[in-house]
């Protein structure tokens, strides 16, 4: 019988623990994922990572060992109390004067191991921040290159010793307090036999009472001593269920408006209606505790000053200007991985922000000049943007961006790994894989972010081709240096410092003489627009 209550109680207890890690896990990651861009690029991904991880587990801790604890021992302290208040009420009540002292000394004791509990879990996210931004390729070809391995292991070490001197420190302060509640209840028990030795003399109560008491006293003592300790280690794991929380209650930036509507077969009409933006503070898009150094754009400085531009439906428009001009800011705000700070953007002659997210992102297809591909195979990282797509048309969207001989040359083909970010790939070879992902998807509008450029001259040409004939019909923003790509567009923005300085078409802003004409001088015979040779992700 008592094995059987054993394996419920285990059953019990791992059921309710591993359905809060579940419970909690799958929260965190849906908030997370619905947090500003701003906020992954002030926040380390390891520090993201602990949260999920090492700061869920303890936060588990405290729900099954700690309140499991609680439950019985409280169950033993009662009934004890009922048996020997039965037995002699006046040596109970002296029993239960030392009761302060296992009580208050445990809220300091638990603050204490609280602060070490915090510098421990920090410890531990720079520890997996380390190893996020190491243990990837570009961190260890970064690291191999600059020969600073040796750095990097003292790093981790100040770190890791950080972890295991907090775990001594934390380990020391506990044991320390469960020996002076082991002395206090000594004490109380001392006093019990004194105190009860004189009532049998005097003839108060039998010598059997007073054995049957002092059993009861140790019983007593036992669960108190456990109560008390699970407190402080209730008190050490709410650190975790603090640290869980602090990103469960962050504020979302971007939030769907109530009443907001779809965009249903959308035309690609963008207007961008004297439109001024600043990046948001720190306070506003990030969780202070996991930020590891203070963020050094400056929120008082617009990025974007009045901005105002028209793209008709099925037009190419062309963005160009120096390197930190705002052209990527600007395009980011199409599909509201930021919000305006003024003015409105529309699609159709809908705000953005009245639109829901699902609706809008699926209208806005991005293709960036660094394109992101996951640790997964080509086939799965092509389905990304259209979950179900069949075999079939896979192929005709690589075929279309001019990289699907490439992919047929593979043994595996399709179903080749890319390695993490893509690695196993070239960069012309990522960008097309990124265009072909981009035409499988068929949104109504098209950014292209430097799109092209890691392309050679050949097979720019053929991926030049395949994106004119994707774009026919369709609303295209492109940002480009690569004069061959500029001249085609309907319209030419030139944006200096945040504002539109020139609009035109390639020949008129020539004729005009202005600062496209002189820039494009200065290149002399270049197939490029000098100004716009770097692409800024500002």
């Amino acid at each position: 019988g008592e094995a059987a209550l054993a394996v419920v109680q285990r059953w019990a207890t791992s059921s309710v623990g591993e359905g809060l890690i579940y419970d909690l896990r799958k929260a965190l990651f849906a908030k997370v994922q619905r947090m500003p861009i701003a906020f992954f690029t002030r926040t380390p991904t390891g520090a993201i990572t602990a949260r999920l991880n090492t700061d869920v587990v303890g936060a588990q801790t405290a729900v099954t060992s700690t309140l499991s604890s609680v439950i019985s021992n409280v169950v033993v302290l009662v009934t004890t109390f009922i048996a020997m208040v039965a037995l002699e009420w006046r040596l109970t009540l002296m029993a239960l004067v030392v009761l302060p002292v296992f009580v208050l000394p445990a809220r300091r004791v638990g603050r204490k191991l609280q602060q070490i509990a915090r510098e421990q879990m920090q410890f531990n996210a720079t520890m997996s921040t380390q190893m996020t931004e190491r243990f990837n390729v570009a961190g260890a070809i970064l690291v191999k290159l600059f020969g600073s391995p040796h750095r990097e292991n003292a790093a981790f070490e100040r770190e890791a010793r950080g972890v295991r001197d907090t775990g001594v420190r934390a380990a020391l302060y506990g044991r320390i307090f469960f020996v002076a509640l082991g002395l206090v209840a000594a004490v109380g028990a001392a006093v019990i036999y004194g105190v009860g030795g004189h009532f049998v003399i005097s003839g108060s109560i039998t010598g059997g009472t007073l054995v049957a008491l002092a059993a009861f006293v140790t019983r007593i003592y036992q669960p108190l001593t456990a109560l008390t300790n699970a407190r402080v280690d209730l008190m050490t794991s709410l650190v975790s269920f603090e640290r869980v929380f602090e990103v469960l209650d962050a504020k979302e930036a971007i939030t769907e408006r109530p009443g907001a509507v779809d965009l249903v077969d959308p035309e690609g009409h963008v207007e961008i209606d004297d439109v001024t933006f600043r990046y948001p503070p720190a306070s506003e898009t990030s969780i202070e505790s996991m930020e590891q150094h203070a963020a050094e754009t400056d929120p008082d400085r617009d990025v974007l000053c009045g901005v105002t531009l028209d793209i008709p439906a099925g037009s190419t428009v062309a963005l160009v200007g120096a390197s930190g001009a705002g052209k990527t800011t600007l395009v980011s705000l199409i599909p509201r991985l930021y919000d305006v700070t003024s003015g409105a953007l529309r699609i159709d002659g809908l705000d953005v922000r009245d639109l829901t997210l699902d609706s809008l992102h699926a209208a806005v297809g991005f293709v960036s000049q660094d394109p992101h591909l996951f640790h997964v195979s080509i086939a799965d990282n092509l389905r990304y943007a259209r979950d179900g797509a069949t075999d079939a048309e896979l192929v005709e969207a690589c075929t279309a961006a001019r990289i699907h001989d490439m992919i047929a040359a593979l043994p595996d083909g399709y179903d080749t790994v890319v390695g993490e970010r893509g690695y196993r790939m070239s960069g012309g070879e990522k960008q097309r894989i990124a265009i072909a992902r981009l035409l499988l998807k068929d949104p109504a509008v098209m950014v292209l972010d430097e799109a092209t450029s890691h392309l050679d001259n050949d097979n720019e040409a053929h991926v030049q081709a395949a994106l004119d004939s994707a774009l026919r019909g369709r609303t295209a923003i492109v940002i480009a240096h690569r004069l061959s790509t500029v001249r085609k567009a309907d319209v030419i923005a030139v944006l200096d410092e945040g504002r539109i300085a020139e609009l035109g078409t390639h020949d008129e802003l020539v004729a005009r003489g202005g600062h496209y004409a002189s820039q494009l001088a200065a290149g002399g015979d270049s197939a490029t627009v000098p100004f716009a040779a770097v692409s800024e992700h500002a």
